[in-house]
This record gives structure tokens, C-alpha cells and sequence, in this order.
């Protein structure tokens, strides 16, 4: 049977550091603040804006919603978001995706600020991930597998680790992060030839393709652990992950349930990020 490395005590964990550093910026006149810019009013964003809300009023960040209808025009986003740009005292801003279909949104992640984009959705962030430099801030769900290996205690130098997804949001940052750990990482995705053979092959298993059930006892070595980030609705109406928990849990030494693992964290590091955000505009 698999240790269950459930997201709620290191989400406790974190949020308390993180309203330590809340306290000691607003003692300096500095109150962090949080933008959030959602377009219309899928059930998926509005679950997340309820606990990211949660969230930061625990630590103290203030939160500012600005929401449109999904009719807006790209130009009265962008207007939203040049406004935030330019208010000294926003100090993030968390857009969800994906938008509307009649929106360029490549062209509205490009006018966020770097310096305000606390979910890595600017080039300028993801630049950041991908050579290392620590400049703007990871995806939030990537960043959150690794506060998971960070929290249950988990050395990943030189371990055979695999992402299964290649997005931009988790797969192919969540990889250069592991590399940043000094882990040796392949990426696959659904199409790769003999998925479960390199699966396998790892002793951390990254699940990020966006397909319930993807992962199943196939795939899965005796004595993995195997980090969920699927997100995934099934017939019967349930939150469920990428992996076939059923199949997978008996085998892996550690994983992360769904919902409870992953998503339990994001948040957190959310909240995170926007404090360090607010550190950082004050020099």
C-alpha cells in the first residue's frame, strides 16, 4: 500500500511562512495584493477564484476581482490588464485560462507585466524557468509537485524522473524544474511509442496529460512515486486523477490523491508567490 502524500499539510505549512512574510511586509507599509481578472464564468475558474480567495485571506494578501462577461472584446481585457500594469498597488495578477475562442491569448499574456505575472503565464516568466535565472515566478501547479518531494522529504538529485504532458501550464515546466533539482528528466506525452515502458522506467512519475486514467498499473513500477496533477471529471460526476488510483496505489510507494494532492497545494503557492511579488516591488 502507497503512503498517501495528501496537498493539505503542505499547504498549512506553506501558508504559515507565508503569512509570517505577509506580516512583516504590511509592518513596512506594503499591503500584497492580488488581482484576479476572470472572462465569464466556467465552473472549473470559479472553484480555483473561491480558493485562491480562501487562500490569501488566511495570509492576509488583499484580493481584487475584476470580472467580465465572456462576450468582452480582447480590447477590454487588455485594458483590464494595462490597468493592473500600471497600479502600484496590485502586486499580481492571476488571469485564468483558457479564454474565449474570439480572443488572441497569447497576445493578452503578453501585455501582464512580467513583474506582476504570479502564475507564469508571460514569456519573461517562463524564460525564467527554463534557463534558471529565478527572474518572475513558476506556473503555480508545477511549482506545487515540487513543494509536495520538498515536504515529505524527497532528494530528487539524480533521479529517473518522467512528465507525462508537455503543456506550458505543468508538463514542460514542471520538467525543467526537477532539472533545476539536478533530477534527469524525460518528457512524454500520449503519442510517445511504448508509454508504459519508459513510465516505468522512473522512480518519480510526474501525471500531467490532462486524460483520466491515463496511468494505470502498466505504467507504474514497484516502489515509484507518482505525483497526480490530473484534474479529470468521469462518468459518474467524480474528481479524478490522470493515474487509475485503483491500479496504481497498490504499487507505487508514494502518490498523491485526487482531489487532495496536487491541487490542495496551488493555491499555497500562489499566495506565495504574491508576497514575494510585493517583496520584491519595494527593492
Amino acid at each position: 500500500m502507497a503512503e498517501l502524500w495528501k496537498g493539505a499539510p503542505v499547504a498549512a505549512a506553506l501558508t504559515e511562512r507565508v503569512a509570517v512574510q505577509v506580516e512583516s511586509l504590511k509592518s513596512k507599509g506594503i499591503s500584497p495584493t492580488l488581482a484576479i481578472v476572470r472572462v465569464g464564468e466556467r465552473p472549473e475558474d470559479l472553484s480555483y477564484e473561491r480558493g485562491a480567495i480562501k487562500r490569501c485571506e488566511k495570509v492576509g494578501i488583499a484580493v481584487r476581482q475584476v470580472l467580465l462577461t465572456a462576450s468582452s472584446s480582447q480590447e477590454d481585457l487588455l485594458e483590464v490588464i494595462e490597468e493592473i500594469n500600471r497600479d502600484e498597488s496590485i502586486h499580481g495578477c492571476l488571469l485564468f485560462r483558457p479564454l474565449p475562442k474570439h480572443m488572441d491569448e497569447a497576445a493578452v499574456c503578453r501585455a501582464l507585466s512580467p513583474a506582476k505575472d504570479v502564475d507564469g503565464i508571460t514569456d519573461g516568466s517562463l524564460a525564467g524557468v527554463f534557463t534558471g535565472s529565478g527572474q518572475g515566478f513558476p506556473p503555480c501547479t508545477a511549482q506545487a509537485c515540487l513543494e509536495l518531494l520538498d515536504y515529505y522529504g524527497y532528494d530528487l538529485k539524480g533521479k529517473r524522473s518522467v512528465v507525462v504532458g508537455r503543456s506550458l501550464v505543468i508538463g514542460k515546466p514542471a520538467a525543467m524544474l526537477l532539472l533545476g533539482r539536478n533530477a534527469t528528466v524525460t518528457i512524454c506525452h500520449t503519442r510517445t511509442a511504448d508509454l508504459p515502458s519508459v513510465c516505468r522506467q522512473a522512480e518519480v512519475l510526474i501525471a500531467a496529460a490532462g486524460k483520466a486514467g491515463v496511468i494505470g498499473a502498466e505504467h507504474v513500477s514497484p516502489g515509484q512515486v507518482v505525483i497526480d496533477v490530473g484534474i479529470n471529471v468521469d462518468e459518474q460526476g467524480n474528481l479524478v486523477g490522470d493515474a487509475a488510483f485503483g491500479c496504481v496505489e497498490p504499487l507505487a510507494a508514494a502518490i498523491t490523491p485526487v482531489p487532495g494532492g496536487v491541487g490542495a497545494v496551488t493555491t499555497s503557492v500562489l499566495a506565495a508567490h504574491v508576497a514575494e511579488a510585493a517583496a520584491q516591488s519595494c527593492g
